[in-house]
Parts: structure tokens; sequence; C-alpha cells
């Protein structure tokens, strides 16, 4: 995962985090795809690595654990086949809705775990090596409407000082990518 927010204005490799996911499809039809995904991972990022004066004044520092469960919709670019000898692979694109709760380290006082909504919206590329496996790369956003993933937002610290407060123009994001490796179940027509 990969964080996006006032201690980190653009996004910066270094910033990477470990997350994983469990997901379930459910093919509706041959281009589209429903989904399940429940994941855990983590966001971070400090101030004084990045090339800003103003950032690196500041000197704050977080890491936020994430747990989050979405509803995606998949459209497949390419059919997937049924037939045994074809190689199946389609690029898609997802997007849907989704919850998550969050845990920032430093929190500030009177903090309380919430549940909150997310938009995903991503790419990905998938290709069946081996029927019925599936191996695949993923790169998707989850759009927030919080501003405290990284515990500081507008009036954190109270007061005027732009400095200790975050700009209430922007909200949090964070993004991941993602090896994806699946298991296709067939359906299994018995002859009458």
């Amino acid at each position: 995962m990969l964080y996006k927010g006032d201690l980190a204005p653009n996004f910066a490799f270094r910033n990477y985090r470990p997350a994983g996911n469990l997901l379930v499809r459910y093919n509706v039809s041959q281009p589209f795809t429903l989904r399940l995904n429940l994941g855990l991972g983590s966001i971070a990022a400090q101030d004084n690595k990045v090339n800003d004066p103003f950032l690196q004044a500041r000197d704050l520092s977080f890491r936020t654990n994430l747990r989050e469960a979405n509803f995606l919709f998949e459209y497949n670019f390419l059919n997937f086949s049924t037939l045994r000898k074809v190689k199946n692979w389609s690029p898609y694109v997802f997007g849907g809705l989704g919850f998550f709760t969050f845990k920032p380290n430093p929190r500030s006082p009177g903090y309380q775990t919430k549940m909150l909504m997310n938009f995903p919206l991503g790419i990905g590329l998938k290709y069946e090596f081996k029927r019925p496996w599936s191996i695949g790369l993923e790169f998707g956003t989850r759009f927030t409407r919080s501003d405290y993933l990284d515990n500081f937002g507008p009036n954190t610290f109270g007061g005027t000082d732009r400095l200790r407060n975050g700009n209430p123009a922007s909200k949090d994001m964070y993004t991941y990518t993602g090896i994806i490796l699946t298991y296709r179940f067939y359906r299994i027509v018995c002859p009458e």
C-alpha cells in the first residue's frame, strides 16, 4: 500500500508498505465479474524524507494500520474462453464501494476507531497460466473522504499556524499494487 496526503503530497515509492488481500470473484457473464476483497495493510510517511523545506520544518511522521472490505465490479476487455487448450488472458478495469477502519500511530487525544467508506478504482491484467490457476498484476487507488489517515488534518493542533495543520482542500488516499493468484472453479456439466 502507498499513501498520498498531507505528509506525502506526491506518491513516493519509498513509502510502500506491505499488505495482503483475500478475494472471491463471481463471473456474471464473459466480460463482467463481481468481486469481494478483504484486506489488511499499512501506510506510512515522514516529512524529513521529502525535499521540501516546509515539510522538513514541520517534521511529522506516522504509520497507520488499515483493514478494508471492498465490493467491486470488474470489466474484462477480452473474454475468458472455456475451451481446454485456449490460453486465457485479459486486461480489466474495476471500481466499486468499500469500507475501512484505520489506527494511526501516533494518535491524537480522544481518537476512536471508525468505519468509513472508500471508493476503489483501478486496472489489472490477468493470465490463466495453467487451468484453473491464474496470475495477475493489479494497481488500484482507494479514494477516501477522510483527512485523518495520517492523524493530521485541518486544525489537528488548533490555531492558525499553517505549519502545524493539514490542508483542508485535500483528502487522504491510498493505493496498492498487487500480484494476484487465483483458482477458478469451472461449472461441471454432467452427461444425461
